[in-house]
């Protein structure tokens, strides 16, 4: 069996190996999305494939899409040649139940996949698109660093300064992509459009808004762009950059599960790491649970999304359930065990999670710490969401999630993710002397930089290219078994472009220290601290 339109066409044989199929006809909606396009999503790994994909596939079988989504592709264009195009588009979503049931469906809702590189034929069709008065929405899931435009020093990065410098022409970054295909837009009926991020941090379409708009400005002091140009950008009832809160448990796609379709009679589902070390695969795995929440601002309409399960609220609310999830319930435990699991051996997060030091740590940093400055959302409540999550969502083994996986890029994800609890507990308390475990946590990645385990035996830290210069920061002037630290770790606990904040001002930068310090004393320090802060803890 083929995993393309044509294999499709023999309906019994992949019913016979246990795999649903589309209830439409992906090829129509391919060819729909060609000629009137809709949905235009840039970032097509795996999340893309598995969570936005399942909500376009519940529109298609309920006959409320008729155009398929389009795929633009702007950091690793492999995937387009080795993922898409030989599969036409088509994708198998493979659901991993925590009671070990499986469910496997192909989804055939996404259109042709783009090159988003001027250097590409495909960047004048993706102009084509932008033009398009039918398109409503453009949604993005590129993680948190395809919206940065400067390092922790403030300095532009190089490429982003490349697009300034040479304008709408040649644009490599997506908020610079962007920037040039709106006004293409404008130029051709102006025509409104939302901008939708998915990406996993806080304040997305703020953060998207003000990466795209930057961009504009900086083109408009040296007269590329027109004063109209800004106006109509900078109106969201023109350009809408809609909230949202996204939450599905992803993990790399897995070897098992591609023989395991392979000895279905599904040809060639082996996964892909290309050049640029994206994992990715004909397939996506993925657990059953998931959540979107989406601030409902489209000024040229919309696909029908709550039909499909996706909450459409209003900003406020969108904020609330971002912070509960991405601050407090789920984010936060993610990345304060993943580094912790490397040092101490537990290659899958879920086993870490049965170990008694570090579930404590992560209902402290939850249950407690977190809980104790969460606001309600009312869609979705805090205390169901942790249960949810630590009863079936973060034990299921059957997701074969790494701890390695979770840690990519992780010098990025501290602040987002421990910086909102820590300007709560000030906010609330004057200082957040009291936490505990959100120190240990800190203290936990920053031990992780050195790459020895809990045995002083190196290990590969998870690929964080940003992240560098902490990490030969801290390798450079800490070592295995040193007694004494002294103001060493100020520079980078103090830093606001690390953390959000200056920790010592908070009144947890000398906590950290101490922590660093206490894993630091040789063999088994790493798990004797945990004991030290936690084994007096109750929950």
């Amino acid at each position: 069996m083929k995993l393309t339109f044509e294999g499709l066409q023999d309906r019994e044989c992949w019913e016979k190996a246990g795999i649903a199929l589309p209830g439409y006809s992906p090829q129509t909606l391919y060819d729909n999305a060609r000629k009137q396009p809709v949905w235009l999503h840039f970032g097509i790994g795996n999340i893309f494939r598995i969570f936005i994909g399942s909500l376009a596939d519940r529109l298609a079988e309920n006959g409320e899409l008729n155009a398929g989504i389009i795929c633009a592709e702007s950091f690793d264009m492999e995937i387009v040649d080795r993922i898409y195009k030989p599969f036409d588009s088509l994708e198998l979503n493979v659901i991993l139940h925590s009671s070990g049931t499986v469910d496997r469906k192909v989804t055939g809702v996404f259109g042709e996949a783009l090159k988003a590189d001027p250097a590409e034929k495909d960047f004048e069709r993706l102009k084509e698109v932008f033009r398009s008065p039918s398109l409503q929405m453009v949604s993005f899931t590129i993680t948190e660093k395809g919206y940065a435009l400067k390092d922790e020093n403030g300095n532009w990065y190089p490429f982003i300064r490349n697009d300034i410098e040479k304008g709408p022409e040649t644009v490599h970054s997506v908020p610079a992509i962007l920037a040039a295909m709106l006004r293409e837009r404008f130029e051709n009926g102006k025509t409104p459009l939302a901008l939708v991020s998915m990406d996993n941090c806080s304040h997305n379409g703020e953060t998207l808004r003000n990466a795209v708009l930057t961009i504009a400005k900086e083109w408009h002091k040296r007269g590329v762009i027109t004063d109209e140009y800004m106006a109509w950008l900078s109106d969201e009832a023109c350009v809408s950059f809609p909230w949202t809160m996204i939450d599905k448990i992803t993990p790399r796609p897995s070897e098992e599960i591609a023989a395991d379709l392979e000895q279905r009679g599904i040809e060639n589902m082996r996964p892909v790491i290309t050049a640029r070390k994206t994992f990715i695969a004909p397939f996506a795995n993925a657990e059953g649970p998931q959540y979107l929440v989406i601030e409902d601002s489209f000024p040229n309409g919309r696909p029908p999304l709550e039909d499909a399960g996706v909450y459409m609220t209003d900003r406020e609310t969108v904020n609330k359930s971002e912070r509960m999830k991405v601050t407090v319930c789920l984010n936060p435990v993610h990345t304060a065990l993943c580094t912790y699991d490397c040092m101490l051996g537990y290659d899958l997060f879920a086993d870490g999670m049965s170990d008694p030091e570090l579930l404590k740590l992560a209902k402290l940093l939850a249950y407690k710490e977190g809980m104790d400055v969460v606001e309600d959302p009312k869609i979705l409540s805090p205390a169901a969401f942790l249960d949810e999550l630590f009863a079936e969502r973060f034990p299921n083994r059957y997701l074969g999630d790494t701890s390695q996986r979770i840690a990519v890029d992780i010098s990025q994800m501290t602040a987002i993710r421990f910086g909102e609890t820590i300007r709560s507990y000030v906010k609330k308390y004057g200082t957040a002397k009291q936490l505990k475990a959100v120190p240990l946590a800190i203290a936990g990645w920053l031990r992780y930089l050195l790459a020895l385990d809990d045995e002083g035996k190196p290990f590969e830290l998870a690929p964080d290219p940003r992240g560098e210069e902490i990490r030969d920061y801290i390798q450079k002037n800490f070592r295995f078994g040193m007694q004494e630290a002294g103001d060493l770790l100020r520079p980078v606990l103090s830093n606001l472009n690390i953390f959000g904040s200056d920790l010592y001002e908070a009144g947890i930068g000398e906590t950290i220290e101490q922590m660093f310090l206490d894993q630091l004393q040789g063999p088994h320090a790493v798990r004797n601290t945990l004991r030290k802060y936690l084994d007096d803890i109750t929950l």
